[in-house]
């Protein structure tokens, strides 16, 4: 399949229509989706109407936009106007239909893209693994017997096996970059608040955040753009790096390493104080607000829930407010300490996860010397980004016949840009870039 830009580019130009690239994105996915487990709801009739308005404004001479015909999908949790938005959960599949099309979604189709499917999360988006209850667990599409990553498994492993050029996913604590980099696609996790919210479901407001999922750095740079409504600034003529040390050297695969080290061998050696403090935080933080969040439903209807996400939302639901409170306090006080710390650097490299992906059948990961659960320490190196709200990209290391693998691209507040375009560099020198995977379907894994 084209890129994003490729293939509105030819639409625009009369070379391809919507309808033709949207009928084509179809036959992929009925002939290939299927052992993924990344879709939850094929739109089929609405994406014909949306391309068939796409090409009416191109036999008008009018120009339908940046993205003009690219098919996409969302997470599960985004609405779509006259469906039940379900964040994954059987609890609310039978819900009342969104009256609306969330903000994201409007502004993709007014830039011209076409949207094909929702797709399969964690139940919540409490995870990071997709592993659900309803929908069944997102198969990595570089090994099957392998998991996606979560919770935006689905939209990472739709695009990973090429049937989608970009998709919409959600980040709290990692839930874009850990998928991405077991994916091995780009995926931004913006400033907090940068990107719309509007009708997202949510899980912990102090942390969601939306963003893309592409296979380049350029496509990145499209999509991202219309969803924040500016126009990138220029490129800047150099980048002031930094390596993140401590925590962020600890549960590190060596190529991680040693691409970290080679890319930027000479800039400083970080360590952001308090760091494990900062986990412990964000994961009380997370518990508070997604407990509150569901505290009735749970009082009303338990065991309707997924039981891996109801113990965790039950715990969070009785967590004291105060305890909450400190959480909350200390985090003020340590993003101003690492704003303060990072200020004279554009970019800070980290790892995105802490290895590849685990398998499905033992979802479990070493950390610290001991296996811990994959669900909820696969975020080891992303969960503290996000305490301090800072924007994140996570980069596939290029490694062809491997497991993929992240880099975590760490920035200023508002510096989106000036990430994608590092990976652009990155990408140009060979260092970073999507592998489509040997073989999708069930050859085994890569190793």
């Amino acid at each position: 399949m084209m890129n994003a830009i490729a293939m509105a580019a030819a639409v625009r130009e009369g070379r391809a229509t919507a309808t033709e690239i949207l009928e084509n994105c179809l036959a992929a996915i009925d002939a290939h989706a299927e052992p993924l487990c990344a879709v939850t709801r094929l739109l089929a009739d609405r994406a014909r109407q949306e391309a068939a308005q796409v090409d009416a404004m191109i036999a008008a001479g009018q120009d339908p936009g940046p993205l003009a015909g690219v098919p996409y999908g969302v997470k599960d949790l985004f609405d779509v106007a006259g469906l039940p938005t379900t964040a994954g959960s059987s609890l609310y599949a039978d819900a009342p239909p969104a009256s609306a099309d969330a903000e994201a979604i409007s502004r993709l189709r007014a830039a011209g893209a076409v949207l094909v499917a929702t797709l399969n999360m964690d139940e919540f988006a409490y995870g990071f693994a997709t592993i659900n209850a309803r929908h069944g667990t997102t198969r990595n599409p570089h090994g099957l017997s392998r998991l996606a990553g979560g919770s935006s498994g689905g939209s990472a492993a739709i695009v990973a096996a090429d049937l989608l050029p970009f998709s919409l996913g959600s980040d709290t604590n990692g839930s874009i970059r850990v998928p991405a980099s077991l994916t091995g696609l780009y995926g931004l996790k913006p400033t907090h608040g940068a990107l719309p919210m509007g009708g997202v479901f949510p899980f912990a407001d102090s942390f969601d955040d939306i963003g893309p999922f592409t296979r380049s750095a350029a496509d990145m740079l499209a999509v991202w753009q219309v969803l924040a409504g500016v126009e990138a600034p220029p490129p800047p003529a150099s980048f002031r790096l930094a390596r993140m040390g401590g925590r962020f050297r600890d549960n590190i695969d060596p190529d991680q390493v040693a691409a970290i080290d080679a890319i930027a061998p000479d800039s400083p050696m970080l360590e952001l104080p308090d760091i494990a403090r900062a986990r412990s935080a964000a994961f009380l933080i997370t518990a508070y607000e997604g407990g509150a969040l569901h505290r009735d439903a749970l009082a009303s209807d338990a065991m309707a829930f997924d039981p891996a996400t109801r113990d965790r939302l039950i715990a969070g639901s009785l967590l004291p407010r105060a305890l909450y409170d400190k959480a909350q306090a200390f985090r003020a006080t340590f993003r101003a300490r690492i704003v303060d710390l990072i200020a004279d650097h554009d970019v800070l490299l980290a790892p995105a996860t802490p290895c590849v992906a685990p398998t499905v059948d033992d979802p479990r990961i070493l950390i610290d010397g001991a296996m811990a659960p994959a669900r909820a320490d696969l975020g080891i190196h992303s969960q503290p980004i996000s305490f301090t709200g800072l924007p994140s990209l996570a980069a596939p290391l290029l490694r062809p016949g491997q497991l993929p693998l992240g880099l975590q691209l760490i920035g200023k507040p508002g510096s989106e840009a000036m990430l994608i375009y590092f990976a652009a560099m990155l990408e140009r020198q060979g260092l970073v870039g999507a592998s489509p995977p040997a073989a999708m379907a069930a050859q085994g894994d890569m190793t």
